[in-house]
């Protein structure tokens, strides 16, 4: 195209010049602007690609920018208040190695720090979180949470053996899930497991907590850790009368210091199954609706687990190895040492509908 446009340009330069002189600049001033115009498209389109570089340029800078630098955001959160519990489950992970528990004002300060860094949801657990001031002092967390924080989400995980009636009157408008620890609805399995409680019986138990939970407008959810003990039940008539919005299925997992290693308050490698042996009890159970899996390797590092003087747990390595408390450097700096996996949380399901006005329950 260069080549041809000043000989084009010439030869009409030529046969202007044959015409009498006064339509010279008739003839020249047109082919001037024409040959401006070309000039013009040519470098426009020799600068499109050096634009259309400095742009993909740009959105790479972007991607960088959007990488592992930005600070983790805590969405769902499990509290673990206290490590106390009235069970004595032999693969428990979070034993009672301590007594402490925060004053009301200060867990309640350390909520309003996560919920300032983006929490949606907090999830009370212990131990049993029920067993301090019988309920109350949980009680008032809950109501903080939904009332003054106004979170779309607020759980809480229990063995039930210490929940009354009472305690829904007075904290159930503000709870939106209760998730119910049951491992097996054979009772002498769950006498071999540890949540045993002499002559209470732990299935009968949870089907008055099935009804409370209806009867006070309280999603209800049930968790079981499959282990050497219950691996081979079949549980999908149990489950699916008492239809639960989930049934979380977690694989039992050894944590060094807690149910596992010279430290540990539990030995839990009698408890211990192979991937195969979950899968088959997966496989046995697939048309449950509601199960919801977790092996070791999805429950390992997809939990933002606090304890009870409000520091992150770090489970990367196998054992849970503490940040500094949020209540003394602030959430944003305690969680880079959480060792959060947010895709692995993402890709196990961590975010799902967890509000009861989004869950659309029929009573």
């Amino acid at each position: 195209m260069w080549m041809l446009m000043p000989i084009a340009f010439a030869g009409k330069l030529l046969s202007a010049f044959r015409k009498p002189l006064s339509s010279l600049w008739s003839s020249v001033v047109p082919w001037f602007f024409w040959l401006r115009s070309a000039l013009w498209l040519a470098r426009g389109e020799s600068t499109r690609p050096l634009q259309m570089s400095q742009g993909e340029l740009q959105e790479s800078r972007g991607e960088e920018e959007e990488g592992p630098d930005q600070p983790t955001t805590p969405t769902s959160v499990n509290y673990h208040f206290t490590r106390q519990c009235n069970y004595k489950c032999g693969f428990c992970f979070h034993t009672a190695k301590t007594s402490f528990v925060l004053p009301l004002a200060e867990a309640k300060r350390g909520l309003r720090l996560l919920q300032e860094a983006g929490m949606e949801k907090i999830n009370f657990s212990g131990g049993e979180p029920f067993i301090h001031d019988r309920g109350e002092y949980l009680g008032k967390l809950v109501q903080f949470c939904k009332e003054e924080l106004r979170l779309p989400s607020v759980s809480i995980v229990s063995n039930g053996s210490l929940i009354r009636e009472r305690w829904f009157q007075n904290y159930g408008e503000y709870l939106d899930i209760l998730a119910i620890s049951c491992d097996s609805f054979d009772e002498q399995v769950n006498v071999l497991i540890g949540r045993g409680q002499g002559k209470k019986n732990h299935v009968e138990n949870l089907q008055k907590l099935r009804a409370w939970c209806r009867d006070y407008r309280v999603a209800f959810k049930i968790n079981s850790v499959i282990n050497r003990f219950n691996v081979d039940e079949d549980m999908r008539e149990q489950i699916q009368a008492l239809n639960p919005v989930r049934w979380k299925v977690f694989q039992c997992l050894l944590i060094e210091g807690e149910n596992s290693g010279e430290d540990a308050l539990r030995e839990a490698q009698q408890f211990v199954i192979s991937d195969e042996e979950f899968e088959g009890f997966l496989d046995r159970h697939k048309e449950v609706s509601c199960l919801v899996p977790e092996s070791n390797q999805k429950m390992k590092d997809s939990y933002l687990i606090l304890d009870e003087y409000m520091r992150f747990l770090n489970c990367r390595n196998g054992r849970k190895d503490p940040s500094k408390s949020i209540l003394d450097v602030g959430v944003e700096e305690a969680i880079k040492f959480s060792g959060f996996d947010e895709k692995m949380f993402l890709k196990r399901g961590g975010k799902y509908v967890w509000s009861k006005a989004d869950l659309k329950l029929d009573w």
